[in-house]
């Protein structure tokens, strides 16, 4: 008798944390600094740099084991991911590998005797927490990119951006990532106060979530100052643009006038009594609304 979880320790681990090493040390990590990441001690981290650390060559030259240690390592490196949404995406990773993957033929070659339950889930694929972790780094790349957005400051509204991601099935506040106080300029520069966290978005979430009773399939949103050369070059880019009332409550507002265009990707009101005009770009996530944004700014005044 074998178990999964013993094919994990002793031969899945040993080759990951080599492999993921060595995509750090790549990335300019010191040996402490891997240390750090990976939670093992610098002599540890000496063996796996070193390949004193005996590796399994079929974990080592499987597609998603490869794929998982490039995208922590660049997402590590780029301060996209925690070195606890690493280890949860790694978990995740593992479940999917039990289930279907070479963790699977791995233990069922060490236990033939498996055939005869042929589809039978040992673990699950998916959890809230990876799910959550998944959502914080899309929103934390996102944030980068609006950083790096050559006159972006420009177009935060008085009251603050926001970008806002959220789960799957989300039906409150609590179900949706987004920065802590909002996105401000200071001095034409972009301010990011805090890191991604859940339920911190009363005002552009309720305008995800209004979206969604709408029709639309959005994840993400951004708030940006209304500007009409903007909303041409969306327009000019594919987007879909529909306004909606100022003054109304956006919870009403916002799905009667998606009724007719639930595909719109661009949503707009051009101010009321004491309201700031506002542009609201929706997308499948954070990451992809920042570059919609920072592509669409690139052609206003061309």
């Amino acid at each position: 008798m074998r178990f999964v979880e013993e094919i994990v320790v002793e031969e899945f681990l040993p080759t990951f944390r080599s492999l993921l090493a060595e995509e750090l040390r790549g990335h300019g990590y010191t040996q402490e600094e891997i240390g750090v990441a990976l939670g093992i001690s610098q002599s540890a981290v000496s063996k796996y740099v070193h390949g004193d650390i005996e590796q399994n060559e079929r974990l080592r030259e499987d597609e998603q084991v490869r794929e998982l240690v490039a995208r922590l390592g660049a997402g590590l490196a780029a301060d996209e991911l925690t070195p606890v949404e690493a280890l949860i995406e790694a978990e995740g990773c593992i479940r999917d590998l039990e289930r279907g993957g070479i963790l699977a033929d791995l233990h069922a070659e060490a236990v033939p005797e498996l055939a005869a339950y042929d589809g039978v889930a040992v673990h699950g694929t998916e959890s809230g927490l990876r799910e959550a972790a998944r959502v914080r780094a899309s929103v934390r790349r996102g944030l980068r990119i609006l950083e790096n957005t050559s006159g972006f400051a420009r177009y935060v509204p008085a009251v603050g951006s926001n970008l806002v991601e959220c789960l799957d099935g989300a039906e409150t506040i609590e179900d949706i990532a987004a920065v802590p106080g909002r996105i401000l300029d200071v001095r034409g520069r972009v301010s990011i106060p805090g890191e991604p966290e859940f339920g911190v978005s009363q005002h552009v979430g309720t305008v995800l979530l209004a979206a969604r009773a709408g029709g639309s399939d959005a994840r993400a949103a951004l708030n940006v100052r209304d500007d009409p050369d903007l909303r041409a070059a969306l327009a000019a880019a594919g987007h879909v643009t529909v306004e909606f009332d100022a003054e109304a409550d956006v919870e009403t507002a916002i799905p009667e006038t998606l009724t007719a265009r639930p595909d719109a990707t661009v949503l707009y009101q051009t101010g009321g009594f004491g309201i700031e005009p506002a542009l609201y770009v929706l997308g499948s996530d954070a990451s992809s609304v920042a570059r919609t944004l920072r592509e669409c700014l690139g052609d206003v005044g061309r």
